[in-house]
């Protein structure tokens, strides 16, 4: 589905990618974790480009995507922070977007889901952030793409929107679909990831199950799983 290969990139004299090598197949959920400054916002950016790497090569379904854009439309993106025009009501910008991507929508479905017909005539500068985030999750899953990229999706949201997030991303899963997923909520990464990509200094320090993670540093849970690996690279 994704194949990187050496890719690096520069801002100024910091190198926050390093010849990274990263081959992602089709289907299942991708967890990429890393702490702040690790390079998985950059490399997301890479990905749907948004951020032109220095060096290195960047496949979708075996097609380069660099300096190319006609293939986002075939993916799904939800940003870490949904910043909406405050003057458009929620109704107002779901029929914007749907207007710029020549692709069926199934919003209404996605309203029911997440409890939102009420809002429907509100200004967006009105909502709080957890009803921005539910906006934010609609816009990102109705249309249907192979390749959905999560930017900490469970931000503000409630526990009721967060069992139905879960849920929704499984069965998009159930449909053959790759979804890459950033986020600090380890509690979420074990329960619903297939694989971890774990960055450190723009380098990927593991690539597996989170079985075989904690197999590797000789512990019980993610958490500390994950902070073996961070001390080990500080050694």
């Amino acid at each position: 589905m994704i194949e990187i290969k050496n890719l690096c990139k520069r801002f100024g004299k910091l190198k926050v990618l390093d010849q990274l090598d990263l081959s992602i197949h089709q289907g299942g959920i991708f967890a990429v974790l890393g702490p702040n400054g690790s390079g998985k916002t950059t490399l997301i950016k890479c990905i749907l480009g948004m951020v032109i790497p220095n060096a290195g090569e960047i496949s979708i379904k075996d097609e380069s995507v660099l300096k190319k854009w006609a293939y986002r439309n075939e993916i799904d993106y939800l940003p870490q922070i949904a910043n909406f025009p405050a003057n458009l009501t929620v109704i107002e910008l779901i029929e914007m977007v749907k207007n710029l991507r020549p692709k069926p929508a199934n919003e209404k479905e996605l309203i029911q889901l997440f409890e939102l017909e009420s809002y429907l005539e509100k200004k967006l500068g009105n909502l709080s952030g957890g009803t921005k985030q539910k906006v934010n999750l609609v816009l990102t899953f109705m249309f249907d793409s192979d390749l959905i990229i999560l930017d900490e999706p469970t931000s503000g949201l409630d526990p009721v929107s967060l069992i139905r997030l879960k849920k929704l991303i499984d069965e998009e899963k159930k449909k053959g679909k790759t979804i890459l997923v950033t986020t600090h909520i380890m509690s979420l990464v074990e329960e619903i990831a297939d694989e971890i990509v774990f960055l450190l200094d723009g380098s990927i320090y593991f690539k597996g199950t989170v079985k075989e993670l904690k197999e590797k540093t000789n512990q019980s849970d993610l958490e500390h799983a994950i902070a073996n690996i961070i001390t080990r690279a500080d050694v």
